[in-house]
């Protein structure tokens, strides 16, 4: 009677406890690498060529205006000798003037491409947060982290390969192409 009295109470403490058949099912994790979607994605590239384009023209901008100067500069060092005092320092005013402008011109330029580069990060982010939505509740994920946040994840866990292929399908299924001067 003790042998039955035994395994009885073995029974209802193994009931007690959770069946390791709960246990299969896994919670599925996922990991997303969001820079290398940045730079790899097509929109990414896209965006950075457009980006770097842009980068050139305000250059060349800048370039032509710097080399307005110079040609300031070598008329006042072959004039100074023949020109008045007075002459030679509203010229010399008007260089700096020019450089100074040249300066504040650049600071706009390099903020312009900072707050385009801000929109373009923005625009991908909210992309991919639609579509890690998206992937998350079709199949099953319980959680999808950005992987700054990791420090370790299996490569098993990686999503990232996977959503560059969903993002470019569905970027070219939306005709392809991004105007960054366009963006909000």
């Amino acid at each position: 009677m003790s042998k039955i009295r035994l395994t009885v109470i073995a029974v209802a403490a193994l009931l007690m406890f959770p069946f390791p058949a709960a246990a299969a099912d896994i919670a599925k994790i996922g990991v997303v690498d969001v820079q290398k979607i940045l730079l790899t994605s097509s929109v990414g590239k896209l965006a950075k060529a457009s980006m770097n384009k842009k980068a050139r023209e305000m250059e060349a901008s800048l370039n032509a205006r710097k080399e307005e100067i110079d040609k300031l500069k070598e008329e006042l060092e072959r004039e100074a000798l023949v020109m008045s005092q007075e002459k030679r320092e509203e010229r010399d005013r008007e260089i700096r003037i020019k450089i100074n402008d040249i300066k504040s011109l650049k600071n706009r330029y390099e903020e312009e491409l900072k707050a385009i580069e801000g929109k373009v990060v923005r625009r991908i982010q909210k992309d991919v947060d639609d579509i890690v939505q998206e992937m998350g509740k079709s199949e099953g994920y319980l959680l999808i982290i950005s992987n700054p946040v990791v420090m370790y994840a299996p490569a098993a866990i990686d999503l990232t390969d996977e959503l560059i292929e969903r993002y470019n399908k569905v970027f070219a299924e939306q005709g392809g192409t991004i105007d960054i001067d366009k963006l909000e």
